[in-house]
């Protein structure tokens, strides 16, 4: 007789092949202790958090816990509704402008994730006439988001306006609107968004809409931190702006954010936010709290981008092969997923914890060990972290004979 669990029976095979000798686990990797922004005990061991999206290290702040705090002693642990039932606080109300206003759009949404947010806007925003043009690399939520909806879809080359431009070139005699659907900082890789590039196409054709998906640049680039569209200067050209509170602001959530005048008619529209909990008051209010220091951050960021050259140029000096632009996410490229696992355990054991991350869901097919940065990491921190990635390489016998390791490692 069929099993109800038969039709992943090549999914479980692939797991088992790749992780079913009892080692550590890379998909269940479970934290005995959180110990700071950067360390915890894992499996007994004092491990370097590597990892973990932590950009700022607002995870620990004293102003969040304390907002917290208080908003859990005055309104419980949970709203126990839906945004358009009994679940919105005037705490959710006050972090919604508290996110236009820090962004600069006239409106804002607040979701219970950001993918949520992802599947919530790309759902709804366009109909069954309109296109969503969407660049090849998006984050698993898009592809989601994008799939719930009614909206034709076409792939662009990733980071490549002039393949958007061709795209939408065969598409302007077409009735409907066009969604172009970017990453600031693309999550796998870490490279950036040409956004001056994407601007320039999106202004040659009538109709065309931007939405930056900014989960991993919020908090990062940019002089008040407000991601890629501050940092280049392009903010009023970007439509809709989404984003998490999973990464930089340390909690979580989702948001979306835009200036278009019928923008909360979208409240009656998402079905993921109509019907879905609202976030605890808690949790509301330590992403408010964080957002302000996410503005006042400056010295914060400056440390995050000393930590990504750092190690960036540590691993490049032995000889690896990384698969973005310098950035908090950097990503080593193993030759195969079964070296992947095998140099992810070596970490493990060394005591660093970052990412194993594989294909399908990654750009190209890579194997990548994805380094994620904080801002908390100290120097002696990253050289260790260096050290490992050179110890484990040297034992896989991946390292090239001239890579440099003694010099690098100084």
């Amino acid at each position: 007789m069929a099993d109800l669990f038969d039709r992943f029976g090549s999914l479980r095979a692939r797991r088992d092949s790749l992780v079913g000798d009892g080692g550590h686990d890379p998909f269940q990797v479970e934290m005995d202790e959180v110990l700071s922004q950067t360390e915890a005990m894992i499996c007994g061991r004092h491990t370097i958090l590597a990892g973990t999206n932590n950009y700022l290290g607002l995870t620990f702040a004293p102003e969040s816990l304390k907002a917290a705090h208080d908003a859990l002693d005055a309104e419980g642990t949970g709203t126990t509704g839906s945004r358009v039932a009994n679940g919105t606080y005037s705490g959710h109300k006050a972090l919604e402008y508290a996110l236009s206003d820090f962004l600069g759009k006239d409106h804002a949404i607040v979701f219970s994730t950001g993918y949520l947010a992802n599947l919530s806007i790309l759902s709804t925003l366009v109909g069954p006439d309109d296109y969503i043009l969407m660049d090849a690399d998006c984050h698993a939520s898009i592809y989601d988001g994008v799939r719930m909806g009614d909206a034709q879809i076409i792939r662009f080359k990733h980071n490549d306006a002039a393949d958007l431009d061709k795209r939408l070139a065969r598409l302007s005699k077409k009735p409907g609107n066009k969604l172009i659907v970017i990453e600031g900082i693309y999550s796998m890789l870490g490279d950036k968004a040409p956004l001056a590039e994407i601007v320039a196409v999106k202004k040659k054709y009538e109709d065309v809409y931007l939405l930056s998906d900014e989960a991993h640049s919020l908090g990062v680039l940019g002089r008040y931190g407000r991601g890629l569209p501050e940092e280049v200067g392009l903010e009023d050209d970007v439509d809709f702006i989404v984003g998490t509170f999973s990464k930089s602001i340390g909690t979580v959530g989702g948001f979306c954010v835009s200036s278009h005048p019928q923008f909360d008619l979208l409240r009656l529209a998402c079905r993921p936010y109509i019907f879905t909990a609202s976030l605890p008051p808690s949790v509301v209010a330590s992403a408010k709290a964080s957002l302000a220091l996410v503005e006042s951050g400056g010295a914060l960021r400056k440390r995050l981008m000393r930590n990504a050259e750092h190690l960036h140029k540590g691993l490049v000096d032995i000889g690896f092969i990384l698969g973005g632009d310098i950035s908090p996410v950097v990503a080593v490229v193993a030759p195969d997923a079964e070296t992947g696992v095998s140099f992810w355990r070596g970490l493990m054991d060394g005591g660093v914890y970052v990412n194993l991350a594989l294909p399908p869901a990654t750009p190209q097919n890579f194997t990548l060990l994805r380094c994620s940065l904080c801002a908390a990491h100290t120097i002696e921190q990253i050289d260790r972290i260096i050290e490992v990635f050179a110890d484990v390489a040297d034992s896989l016998g991946m390292l090239p004979a001239e890579s440099g390791k003694k010099a690098a490692l100084g």
